[in-house]
């Protein structure tokens, strides 16, 4: 299978993906501005979804360009990836209509770690497909950014188990940003 047509099939189920989860949002009832700030948990728990599969996405994007070949492995992780990520609309909706259930939160967090790992093994198998490219953990992002990406959701998952559910959210919202800060300080790259 050629590099590009993997590289559409990912990034159509992630667009279909990304779209689902809009869907889940409940309408305001009433519709007036009080109605909207109800679903504050919804909104929230949508954006943070969005945003956290578009930066991974845009890391495809940026990084699939630097490769040659993809392999059966390759093609594999990449089903495993999209079948966790598919879980996102599913997940999204638990947690945000049950905010402060530690058990939503924590199937939430479930769902991010096993994305996030999947995508590192689909990052890994890229790099052993095409030796020249320099990938790491996950892609062109310097293991201590990942490091701490993952300390961030493992503390996230701790907590929302043990303390205060929303936590996992939390972490993943703060991982989304510790990912774009280094996306864009990548930017510069001509990989970018």
């Amino acid at each position: 299978m050629g590099k590009e047509r993997l590289a559409a099939f990912t990034d159509a189920v992630l667009a279909i993906i990304m779209t689902i989860l809009v869907l889940d949002l409940p309408k305001p009832d009433p519709v007036s501005w009080e109605g909207v700030a109800r679903l504050g948990t919804n909104l929230f728990a949508y954006a943070v979804s969005f945003f956290w599969l578009g930066i991974m996405w845009f890391g495809h994007h940026n990084n699939w360009d630097l490769i040659e070949r993809v392999s059966s492995k390759t093609v594999l992780l990449s089903l495993v990836m999209l079948f966790f990520a598919s879980l996102f609309p599913y997940t999204t909706s638990l947690a945000a209509e049950n905010f402060m259930s530690p058990v939503a939160q924590t199937l939430y967090g479930l769902d991010v770690l096993a994305t996030t790992f999947s995508n590192m093994g689909l990052s890994s198998s890229l790099g052993e497909a095409n030796p020249t490219v320099k990938f790491g953990r996950l892609y062109t992002i310097p293991a201590r950014v990942i490091a701490a990406d993952l300390g961030m959701k493992a503390a996230g998952l701790v907590a929302a188990v043990t303390v205060w559910p929303p936590a996992m959210m939390v972490a993943t919202l703060a991982s989304l940003v510790l990912i774009a800060v280094e996306r864009t300080r990548d930017a510069g790259h001509p990989h970018a």
